[in-house]
């Protein structure tokens, strides 16, 4: 006789499964939800905080109850994908990065714990209770959006509005478009007419809150969507939960979600940096305008789209150069500086904002395992949903074919962000995978190949139980790590900021709070020195007052992790060419030129040391040759003013401070000092041209902080001034 396939129950086993699925639940409620309403912890650190000790109170709420009883547990082949790639990561840390490597095999580590559970948990009835948490999630991070776009509310901080809690609107963006699928799962789910129409508006108001965002990569996936989940819901309605169902009721549905989108989408942003940015546009105008710029040749010659293409070109040739064993876990922003164009800089980024080809580049032939592996299960599930007719697999499809819908927007928006390596979106991809294994445990498909059944013994409970412990004991030293380093660098950062931005950074009233920038800076580096978002931030702004002797060092502590950063080593050598160690810059800058002699930094490092040597023809030609080519950053502006100065070549001076005044406004107040001075000059005489220039001096700063100017103004013109202000 044939054997006829095993289908396991539901899994009614006890009260422990749903406490498991409750918490996961309400993870995706609240991490999402939930955001830093200062700037001293990063958002993504919180929700990566969040994102572990949830995973670890539903591992101890899972293994707990079991060190009694016996029972089976279900392993999924997908499980290979997240550990596989730890146990690369593991073994990196002996030959590459060992920090990076480190993080790198933590993040899988959770991510295959939440997959776990998930897998072993989420029975077709709890997968409601979860699909609740993700949307609700996405409604309370959706309003934190809406009132970001809508009236500029300003409690988390942004870098890219509206961001909601994310801080940047494109993680923000790339999260909402996954979780769609399942407010329309959710919506399947119900009974009640009216609960499914109030759903519907807060979907609506889902897709509002993310065409304000602009982010093209997820409003390619919306469109997407608009004709992929019609048909889901189109095939599959037979299967949805709520009954009678008239024409209608279908009629209102589409007319009350066309509304909610083009009434709330037709409301004007009333934030100051997106109409500055976009114009007083509405969410329904910005969609539009965000998406046909991707039609615009100029948008892939100099806009975001061309500095993605410089990464993923760099990030190709890292993949060429390193087939086999790629270049170790987390190491792409170490190694990318190496893999640039020639004259171009990509270190400033730290991924490739693209997860396929980082992942091929990291991982090497582990990457192309685990990936072409993937991408087959995936496959093959939508292959088996749509192909199974039973009745069994009749009800699981809806389940299975929005489940899909949500992991084809995550690779969608994988090819232009980097949604793996962020806490909340990286959650939905574990659950949205363990939501597939589970169901295909319930079918029976692809048993044993794809998945089995393991007896479970109270001692492998205990085992586990007490690796929860540990991990939780882990997972709060690293937490009250990064929270005590994270606050450091920050303060440090804002300080430092504060005291550029007042314009006079040599009064004697910042050395108290210099000296602090000092202490948290050491303390902050004493606890990690791998950190690379915030410390570099803090010794630009050293610099820029003349504080070399402390930038340096700072400089060097991210140099150490960070070896092949040219821009950073251009600095380095700058800095000891400022504290007279010439030895040490010519140093620097043998490596800077070795790295990437034609990039920007390099050749004006070079000019700059030209300079030093009295060689001025050979520095004027380069200074000439770095402007005819449009680069006017910082440094090049600097190393113009220099050179005007110290040739006497005041026109060459004054258009330096001028271009620095306009690109890089960082010290306006003495720059604009600089320019009166320049023209006060005998040579050049321009008394009405320097009043002017002073007068801007002095409404660059706030009305408390004029003083330090007013010292620095000629006494000539200080009356002048006063006279004016007088009248």
């Amino acid at each position: 006789m044939t054997e006829l396939p095993i289908r396991p129950p539901d899994k009614p086993i006890d009260q422990r499964q749903n406490r498991t699925v409750i918490l996961l639940s309400l993870m995706m409620l609240l991490v999402p939800a939930m955001g830093v309403p200062g700037e001293e912890l990063l958002q993504d650190t919180l929700k990566s905080i969040l994102v572990s000790f949830f995973a670890l109170a539903a591992s101890f709420s899972f293994f707990w109850p079991q060190r009694q009883q016996k029972g089976e547990m279900h392993f999924h082949s997908l499980l290979c994908f997240p550990l596989v790639l730890m146990a690369y990561a593991l073994g990196s840390m002996a030959w590459s990065h060992a920090y990076l490597g480190g993080v790198e095999a933590i993040r899988w580590l959770v991510f295959s714990l939440i997959l776990f559970l998930g897998m072993n948990t989420l029975s077709l009835v709890r997968v409601t209770q979860l699909a609740w948490g993700i949307h609700l999630g996405a409604v309370l991070a959706s309003l934190w959006a809406a009132l970001q776009f809508w009236v500029d509310f300003t409690f988390f901080p942004q870098f890219a509005n509206p961001a909601s809690t994310f801080v940047n609107r494109n993680f923000f963006a790339e999260f909402l478009v996954c979780t769609l699928p399942f407010s329309v799962l959710l919506m399947s789910r119900v009974r009640n007419k009216t609960l499914v129409f109030l759903l519907l508006f807060s979907l609506g108001f889902n897709v509002v809150a993310l065409m304000m965002t602009g982010a093209r990569s997820a409003l390619l996936g919306l469109w997407l969507l608009v004709l992929l989940l019609p048909a889901i819901v189109g095939l599959y309605r037979k299967q949805f939960v709520a009954k009678d169902w008239r024409m209608g009721h279908c009629i209102a549905l589409v007319a009350l979600l066309i509304t909610t989108v083009w009434g709330l989408g037709s409301i004007n942003t009333a934030n100051p940096k997106l109409i500055a940015e976009y114009g007083q546009a509405d969410a329904i105008d910005r969609a539009l305008k965000r998406t046909l710029s991707m039609t615009k040749a100029e948008e892939y010659s100099h806009g975001s789209f061309s500095i993605r293409a410089l990464m993923w070109k760099a990030t190709g040739r890292m993949i060429q150069a390193n087939p086999v064993i790629g270049v170790g876990a987390g190491a792409w922003e170490v190694q990318a500086p190496l893999y640039q164009e020639e004259g171009s800089q990509i270190e400033t980024d730290l991924y490739a904002h693209n997860e396929i080809l980082q992942l091929l580049a990291e991982y090497g032939l582990a990457g192309w395992l685990v990936l072409l592996s993937l991408l087959s299960y995936l496959t093959w599930a939508a292959c088996r949903t749509w192909s199974d007719q039973t009745c069994e697999g009749k009800q699981e499809a809806p389940l299975r074919a929005l489940t899909l819908a949500s992991l084809l927007m995550l690779l969608l928006v994988s090819n232009a962000g980097f949604p793996w390596r962020l806490a909340t979106s990286g959650a939905l991809f574990a659950l949205s995978l363990s939501i597939l294994a589970a169901s295909d445990v319930r079918l029976a498909a692809g048993r044993p190949f794809l998945w089995h059944a393991v007896p479970w013994q109270a001692r492998y409970a205990w085992g586990a139980f007490c690796a929860t412990v540990l991990g939780t004991a882990l997972a709060a030293y690293i937490a009250q790590q990064a929270i005590a380093c994270e606050g450091r660098l920050v303060r440090a950062y804002k300080m430092a900021l504060t005291i550029t931005r007042s314009g006079s950074s040599d009064d004697r009233r910042w050395d108290q709070s210099k000296a602090e920038i000092r202490r948290l800076m050491r303390e902050g580096i004493a606890i990690n020195p791998h950190y690379r978002k915030i410390t570099p931030l803090v010794a630009d702004e050293l610099a820029s007052w003349g504080d070399w002797e402390n930038a340096v060092w700072i400089w060097e502590s991210v140099l150490v992790s960070r070896p092949h950063i040219v821009l950073l080593t251009a600095n380095i050598s700058r800095a000891y060419l400022q504290t007279r160690d010439y030895q040490k810059s010519l140093v620097f800058f043998d490596r800077a030129a070795k790295l990437q002699p034609t990039a920007p930094a390099v050749r004006a490092l070079h000019a700059l040391l030209l300079i030093q040597s009295g060689q001025y023809p050979q520095a004027a030609q380069i200074v000439r040759e770095l402007l005819q080519a449009n680069v006017v950053d910082d440094s090049v502006m600097m190393l113009t003013y220099l050179l005007g100065t110290t040739t006497r070549d005041w026109r060459l001076t004054i258009q330096a401070l001028e271009l620095r005044i306009q690109k890089a406004p960082i010290d306006v107040a003495n720059d604009w000092l600089n320019l009166g001075n320049v023209y006060n000059k005998a040579e050049v005489n321009n008394q009405a041209q320097a009043l002017e220039s002073y007068r801007a001096a002095l409404n660059a700063v706030p009305y408390y902080l004029q003083d330090g100017v007013w010292a620095k103004i000629p006494p000539v013109y200080r009356t002048k001034l006063q006279q004016a202000v007088q009248q």
